[in-house]
């Protein structure tokens, strides 16, 4: 013992018998144990000496008990104890892994057992009680600070107590007999403590210790059940009396069926020798028959597994650790706990669950402290349904809310399970204790039908419709049985889940019954072909639904005088700067998407993406009687740095609504082989179920096989031997349920065989329905249900294969696709029949070519070719786009350009931008007019099909995309005028974004996804709280729990929605879920939960688009008054064009659109201002005589698409 701790607790005094005699500086050496505390090692040294000298029994609780008068010392006192009996996990972290450290957490906890003995006194607890009377009688305005804390002091004291775990090896206590745990309770009782704490729960003023006390409640029930507490006292009922008799003769019927099995086995003629045989036709390891040593009356139990060595099983698969059971405390001390449990229903329960649910709902208590709710309300409930039930006594917690409550921390328990791997037990046994106060919630509301009480039975029909009208109070249940993980949860879990399920079920089938229509929440999934939009493509591209569809557009533009609505030009964006499709193959994809609004009959939006799309490319000519080349199959793409393409068979869209409820079907969603495994599971173990349990098992098992004639679904080979197991019991006679079922089951499966020979087969597989329905049926035939392939459709794609698999395609399959008579085929069916032919040897010789280079790692080779371009084109104009030509290795741009950074060759991303010039000549797109900007669009089409692409949210992204596009251009014919049009399109990049954003929210929502939609936003906002408040940042999984939100991430819409929120893909095979990125803050985390409301999109893409760009209150004045001169100068150049324009033709359209074509350009000149004036700032504008220069070129162009304004209806007149 370490020498100034033993002279500091020698320093406290001595006892003299029973009196204890302090020292001169007891105080301060009571003050110095707690500073050595303070600053103990992660050993617990000090800790583990004061308990190995004894000093809390020895000196504190005698200094408490005889100068309790010393204010000082008597405070000091209950902070040393309090601190010295906290519990060892607290002290420790966590339960420690290290051997060492493992020895001292024994070490600990076997201090604060020998403390907890000592406790056991009722003459320390009437101290505690008569301090903690006196304070709770002054009123808060006498109460002092130091008052507050001691008072919080002594709950928190006798808290440590009580949780202090027992030590059965040591106390070897049978049921009846008092443990030191009842010693201490009693204590409580005796010295009144018990009824101070009720005072509590229920005085208006003390409100503030409502956690405390529903803590200290909760370790004094912790050894107890509702169902002994409420016998205490009294004698067994007749049915328990029954139901002890049952068993006992069920017990006496095994005894003697076993009795009479070893007597049948014994031989008539005593043998001293075991005998040896050969059994013929069972195979030893040879070639020759097994040899058997032993009497022929135990061959019956032969295995060839006798005298192998056990296998190992993995701790990872090994079943979860069962909770210790529950033992019956002395009679006296479940007497007082009785009474306790009447008075705290009475006067406590409604007032103090109702403090503790605030408390939770605000977040102003400790981490995990909902347990202690959850419990209080599973045992207190219970408790009050045994005696004598009263349903205003638990009215607190009988509402939707506590469903609703209950229903949300299941779903987050089960996503920490599995999340937080390593402490995984902790999670599972949070989430059994949701799942028991579930389950209790509904037997009381059971209970409630059975009330003599009129307007009870009225509240219990109201709470049930509630339940079973929302669809995740419904499908709880399916969820839990599908995700139940033996591993994680044990066995008891499991129990209690199949009975709370037979519950549901039957409350819900009384429900239905008494209803002829119930009407329920549905999700109904839409499932379409995207082929059949590529169908009525090619119908409506006839030229008589060309001239039709022109003269329909025709009307509605003259109708509306070629005028647009704000909103309509607004949301139009042509061109994605942000984008590594090139430049061409976006120019194709505007033209497809203004061919789409004629088609669509919407002449506004045409005209608004032709005015739009003029100035990127001022060039081009007809584009509704073009033959435009559209991809044959919509793809979804990830990240270039994943480069996983999904392959896009159904297009599916989830809506939620109101349908008439048949409880059949909803037992046909529990014909899963995922559901089935768990119920025989627990019917393993049905020796040691209760018969309630067993029933359960067996009620759902026969609503399956009998109810819906799906016994087929149990046709297994582990369940036929579970049956055998059960028949063979010498009690079966006690289980004649499960006996009955598993004839029945057996009869049915004789009487399949004799009809298919081919069960003793499907015995070895899990089957679903399909295989249920076709063992029992009758198999389809090969190619049954699908489209076959005739000899003209054969041949046909042989010679298109002959033809084009010589030539230089990128997808073979993608070019036949459209080449064939048949539209409907998918790629799935061509790569088959290509293979079937012999025409290639394996699918995967036509796989699709994913983007992304796939490589990561930098070689040292690499690392410095990498630092060598640098150097030599570090002085360049483009240092990123001639380095990415001559490197060897080929890797995405942001690869590149994380390298740099890593390797301190740049500072920051800015310095490798693409430092752009203008010319000063005139741009080449001055005079244009519409003709001759349509007469270019359609010039020089590639024969290869365009391929989708998706947006990339990354700000990063964003700026290595536009440098990579900027050297596209540069190999375009018409160079200048493109980067004018880019220009004025890159300020409203992010604003577009939002609108695009906006435009995805409002189509799940159209398609009645709100559910999944709320769940992500919900998951943002709870993200954003957490790393304010933690300070900390990483990915967080977005684990889908209901139906609802599996099936919306597998709905491709749903997951591009996620990737413009920046949510991150699974990176590889080891994630299966998507995630919300470490690197996003807190405000963009608000920010994208905002984007997912309908109606904010608007407004925040407006703010964007007014403020995005937006400098210092200087630069913006400067701005301001420049950009006004401009104006001037480009209405003055206006209104001399409109006077020529007038002269020669004198439509009144002309003048509408001019005016509008002003607005844009002005607007268009605003915008490039604010982008000239940002990049000014950051050293990257040009000098003034270039703007200008520039400033004239560009007016001329737009002057010349304001001069054609009436030629928008011209041009399709043209058409």
């Amino acid at each position: 013992m370490n020498c100034e701790i033993l002279a500091t607790c020698s320093a406290l005094g001595y006892l003299e018998g029973d009196n204890y005699h302090k020292e001169s500086d007891c105080l301060e050496s009571v003050k110095d144990l707690i500073r050595y505390l303070r600053h103990e090692d992660d050993s617990r040294d000090v800790r583990r000496q004061l308990g190995a000298s004894q000093i809390l029994q020895n000196d504190l609780l005698p200094l408490v008990v005889q100068y309790r008068q010393d204010k000082a010392l008597f405070d000091a006192c209950i902070r040393l104890m309090v601190n010295l009996t906290q519990p060892a996990v607290l002290c420790f972290g966590k339960v420690p892994d290290d051997p060492v450290f493992t020895h001292h957490f024994m070490e600990v906890t076997s201090h604060l057992q020998a403390y907890k003995e000592a406790f056991a006194s009722e003459r320390v607890f009437g101290i505690l009680s008569e301090t903690l009377y006196n304070f709770l009688q002054l009123d808060w305005e006498q109460r002092q600070e130091e008052d507050n804390l001691l008072i919080e002091r002594i709950l928190l004291l006798v808290r440590n107590v009580l949780h202090v775990p027992a030590d059965p090896y040591e106390e070897k206590k049978v049921d009846d007999d008092a443990s030191v745990h009842d010693k201490v309770l009693w204590a409580v009782h005796m010295s009144g403590f018990d009824d101070l704490v009720k005072f509590l729960a229920s005085a208006q003023s003390e409100q503030q210790w409502s956690m405390h006390v529903l803590e200290i409640i909760s370790l004094m029930f912790r050894d107890q059940t509702p169902e002994l507490l409420v016998s205490a006292g009294h004698s067994r009922s007749a049915e328990e009396k029954q139901r002890d008799l049952q068993e006992l003769e069920a017990l006496r019927q095994k005894e003697n069926a076993e009795k009479r099995s070893r007597t049948l086995q014994r031989g008539t003629r005593h043998s001293r020798f075991g005998g040896c045989f050969v059994v013929q036709g069972l195979k030893a390891i040879g070639d020759n028959d097994v040899i058997y040593h032993r009497r022929l009356h135990k061959f019956k139990s032969y295995t060839h597994d006798e005298g192998k060595a056990v296998r190992r099983v993995p701790k990872r698969n090994q079943r979860a650790l069962e909770c210790k059971d529950k033992r019956r405390s002395a009679l006296n001390v479940r007497l007082f706990l009785r009474e306790f449990c009447v008075d705290f229903l009475e006067n406590c329960y409604n007032r103090l669950m109702y403090l503790v649910k605030e408390n939770l709902i605000r977040e102003q208590t400790q981490q995990h402290d909902e347990t202690y709710y959850l419990w209080a309300l599973s045992f207190f409930m219970a408790f009050n349904r045994g005696n004598d039930f009263r349903a205003d006594l638990v009215s607190e917690t009988m509402s939707i809310r506590a469903f609703h409550f209950i229903e949300r921390n299941v779903t987050n328990y089960y996503e920490m399970l599995l999340t937080d791997r390593k402490e995984a037990t902790s999670w599972s046994r949070r989430m059994h204790l949701a799942l028991k106060a579930y389950q209790e919630l509904l037997l009381t509301v059971n209970e409630m039908d059975r009330s003599h009480d009129e307007s009870i039975r009225q509240s219990s029909n109201v709470i049930k419709s509630n339940i079973f009208y929302m669809m995740e109070f419904r499908e709880i249940f399916l969820t839990l049985l599908r995700k139940y993980d033996e591993t994680k949860q044990p066995l008891t879990y499991l129990k209690d889940l199949v009975e709370t399920t037979h519950l549901f079920l039957r409350m819900l089938e009384r429900f239905c019954k008494g209803r002829k229509n119930l009407v329920v929440q549905k999700k109904r999934v839409k499932r379409k072909k995207s082929h059949n939009r590529k169908k009525q493509l090619a119908a409506e591209t006839s030229p008589e639904a060309l001239a039709e569809t022109w003269k329909i557009v025709e009307e509605e533009l003259r109708a509306s005088g070629f005028q647009l609505s704000e909103s309509l030009t607004g949301s139009i964006v042509p061109f994605d700067a942000t984008s590594e499709i090139p430049l061409e193959e976006q120019r194709i994809e505007a033209m497809v998407r203004v061919q789409d609004a004629l088609l669509a009959h919407t002449g506004p939006e045409a005209l608004a993406l032709l005015r739009a799309a003029r100035e990127v490319w001022p060039e081009g000519n007809e584009i509704l009687h073009a033959n435009l080349p559209r991809s044959t199959t919509e793809t979804l793409v990830e990240e270039e740095d994943d480069g996983a393409e999904f392959e896009e068979e159904e297009l599916e869209s989830i809506q939620v609504s109101e349908t008439e409820f048949n409880f059949k079907d909803f037992i046909k969603r529990f014909a899963n082989p995922g559901i089935v495994r768990p119920y025989l599971f627990m019917l393993r173990t049905y020796s040691k179920n209760t018969p309630h349990t067993n029933h359960c098992v067996v009620r759902m098992l026969h609503r399956l096989a009998v109810d819906l004639k799906m016994d087929a679904l149990l046709f297994q080979l582990s369940v036929f031997h579970l049956f055998n197991k059960i028949l063979s019991d010498p009690a079966a006679e006690a289980y004649k349920e499960l006996v009955t079922f598993a004839k029945y089951v057996l009869n049915r499966f004789f009487s399949v065989v004799a009809q298919n020979n081919k069960a003793f087969v499907e015995l070895l597989f899990w089957k679903n329905v399909g295989a249920v329905r076709e063992m029992t049926e009758g198999y389809s035939k090969d190619g049954e249900g699908k489209k076959a392939w005739s000899e003209e459709e054969e041949e046909e794609l042989r010679t298109l294969y002959m033809e084009h698999r010589d030539s230089d395609v990128p997808d073979i399959v993608e070019t036949l696709l459209p080449l064939l008579s048949n539209s409907s085929r998918t790629r799935r069916q061509v790569v088959t029949q290509l293979v079937c032919m012999g025409l290639v040897d394996n699918a995967k010789e036509l796989k699709k070519q994913k983007k992304g280079t796939g490589i990561v790692l930098w070689t040292e080779e690499q690392e410095e070719e990498l630092q060598m371009l640098f150097e030599e084109f570090k002085d360049s104009d483009d240092v990123l786009g001639n380095i990415m030509k001559k490197l060897t290795a080929k890797r995405s741009r942001a690869r590149v350009v994380d390298k740099l950074l890593s390797m301190g060759l740049v500072s920051e991303r800015r310095e490798l931008y693409k430092k752009r010039r203008r010319a000063p000549g005139k741009s080449s797109g001055a005079g244009m007019t519409e003709e001759e900007f349509l007469s270019g669009l359609t010039q020089d089409f590639p024969d290869d099909s365009v391929d989708g692409h998706d947006d990339d949210d990354d700000d990063e992204e964003e700026e290595e995309n536009d440098s990579e596009d900027s050297e596209e251009d540069e190999e375009q014919e018409h160079k200048n005028s493109q980067n004018v049009g880019k220009k004025s399109q890159s300020s409203h990049v992010r604003a577009d974004k939002r609108a695009d954003v906006g435009a995805i929210v409002n189509s799940l929502l159209q398609e009645g996804m709100s559910g999944p939609l709320l769940w992500i936003q919900n998951c943002l906002n709870k993200t954003a709280n957490d790393r304010e408040d933690d300070g900390l940042s990483q990915p967080v999984p977005l684990v889908p729990l209901s139906e609802e939100n599996e099936e919306a991430m597998e709905n491709k819409t749903f997951l591009k929605l996620l990737g413009k929120l920046g949510m991150r893909a699974p990176a590889n095979e080891q994630e299966t879920f998507w995630r919300i990125s470490d690197k996003m803050s807190p405000l963009q985390l608000r920010s994208a939960a905002a984007a997912l409301t309908p109606g904010e999109d608007k407004a925040e893409c407006s703010e964007e688009q007014n403020g995005s760009s937006a400098p210092t209150e200087e630069a913006e004045d400067e701005k301001d008054a420049s950009g006004e001169q401009r104006a001037q100068a480009l209405r003055a150049l206006l209104l001399a064009r409109k006077r020529k324009n007038q002269a020669k033709d004198s439509d009144a359209a002309s003048d509408l659109n001019s005016d509008e074509d002003f607005n844009s350009v002005t607007k268009s000149r605003s915008q490039e201002e604010k982008t000239a004036t940002k990049r000014s700032r950051s050293g990257l504008s040009d000098d003034e005589d270039d703007i200008g220069n520039e400033l004239d070129s560009s007016a001329t162009v737009n002057m010349d698409a304001a001069a054609g304004a009436d030629s928008d209806g011209k041009i399709f007149l043209l058409l």
